[in-house]
């Protein structure tokens, strides 16, 4: 009965929210592997990006900015979240161009981090 118990309990617990945490004046290299961010690292923002890597920098510009430089062939389209005072809050995002072109994104939220994930290949025609 316990048993059963627990394991209703656990089925009812939203599942934690895949991706990389990104805090205000940081910036990150990853590949995406799976939809999600892989191999991340932590680097400084005037780091050249390898080929077949992601740059993202997220800074406290009028709100909350990120610049995402996608040095890949694929382009994609993802998920950003917003995070405050422990809460997440869903944000719009561009399409993020292939071949090392960059994307801006900017809200008028204040946030302490923004989460992205959720990497999907892009149709060609992109969206924003």
């Amino acid at each position: 009965m316990r048993l059963a118990a627990a394991l209703l309990l656990l089925a009812t617990v939203p599942a934690q929210a895949a991706g990389l945490t990104i805090r205000t004046g940081e910036t990150w290299f990853f590949t995406v592997e799976d939809g999600e961010p892989a191999n991340a690292r932590l680097v400084t923002a005037s780091a050249k990006i390898p080929k077949g890597q992601i740059k993202a920098s997220v800074r406290a510009l009028g709100g909350t900015s990120m610049v995402v430089t996608n040095n890949s062939p694929i382009a994609y389209t993802f998920r950003a979240e917003l995070l405050s005072g422990g809460k997440a809050t869903a944000a719009r995002s561009c399409t993020l161009p292939a071949n090392a072109r960059p994307t801006f994104e900017q809200w008028q939220e204040k946030a302490e981090a923004v989460r992205i994930g959720g990497f999907k290949p892009a149709t060609a025609d992109g969206r924003c």
